[in-house]
């Protein structure tokens, strides 16, 4: 079978702000992939584990209220996924946290507002 390209690819968005989670999906459908909301750390692990539709990718948005974000990055880079974040630019601590639990980068609100179709197809094909 052969493996999607990078216009095909499944991203699991976990966030619980309904903005932010639809900016997040609206740049990943402009990037070329398609969204698939999480809204709890069950559903993420279900969505990025062997039957899921996650397609091995996590966007994790580190402010939120409803899960423990940096143990969500934990959970899917030990399910294998790819993992950035999204965060507070001046939130220094949980940017490092994000980090050490297995994000490949952490991107300020900003960066993915001003840049994130680009941004996030490179991310996508690589």
């Amino acid at each position: 079978m052969p493996e999607a390209t990078p216009a095909t690819r499944s991203v699991v968005i976990l966030a619980d702000d309904l903005i932010w989670a639809t900016r997040l999906s609206g740049a990943v459908v402009a990037a070329g992939g398609q969204p698939v909301t999480a809204r709890n750390r069950n559903d993420l692990e279900r969505l990025l584990g062997p039957d899921g539709a996650g397609g091995g990718l996590a966007i994790i948005d580190l402010t939120a209220r409803a899960y423990d974000a940096v143990e969500a990055i934990g959970l899917a880079a030990a399910l294998g996924a790819r993992v950035i974040a999204v965060g507070q630019h001046d939130d220094a601590v949980r940017r490092r946290a994000a980090l050490a639990a297995g994000a490949e980068r952490v991107f300020s609100y900003r960066a993915l507002f001003e840049d994130g179709p680009r941004t996030l197809a490179a991310w996508l094909a690589a």
